[in-house]
């Protein structure tokens, strides 16, 4: 098995683990703080799956090497493999990620639930799909 194949049967789990842990509304998860801490885990966990996918596919088509993580999504969409909008969203993802990650300053948590339950599963699904369709793997 590719790794390409892999990466995208990791982000599969990583997803359907997510959508277990997953509240069905802000008070849920802002009065659960082992949810909260799952839900913030896997956004963390899919977003560097997702860049390390990317990375993967430009190394896979032999594209020029980004300099950053966030640069990947540009590689991709300027090749056409995943729409513009699709990389304005991962690159979101991304910071969204090193915010979670870092608590760089205070976590606005309605923000980071909406991201977790309206932005990120989309997200991710819509990339996996343009990879499959894109990949040799």
């Amino acid at each position: 098995m590719g790794r390409i194949k892999e990466k995208i049967e990791e982000i599969e789990a990583y997803l359907a683990e997510l959508e277990e842990f997953m509240p069905d509304d802000f008070d849920s998860y802002m009065h659960d703080a082992r949810t909260k801490a799952a839900c913030e885990r896997y956004f963390e966990k899919i977003t560097e799956a997702i860049v390390d996918l990317a990375f993967l596919v430009i190394k896979d088509k032999g594209l020029k090497q980004p300099e950053d993580d966030k640069a990947a999504f540009d590689v991709l969409a300027k090749e056409k493999i995943i729409e513009e909008e699709l990389a304005e969203r991962l690159r979101n993802a991304k910071g969204m990620r090193n915010i979670i990650a870092h608590q760089y300053g205070s976590v606005d948590d309605e923000i980071v639930f909406h991201s977790i339950t309206e932005e990120l599963i989309e997200d991710a699904e819509s990339f996996l799909k343009c990879v499959r369709k894109n990949s040799k793997d």
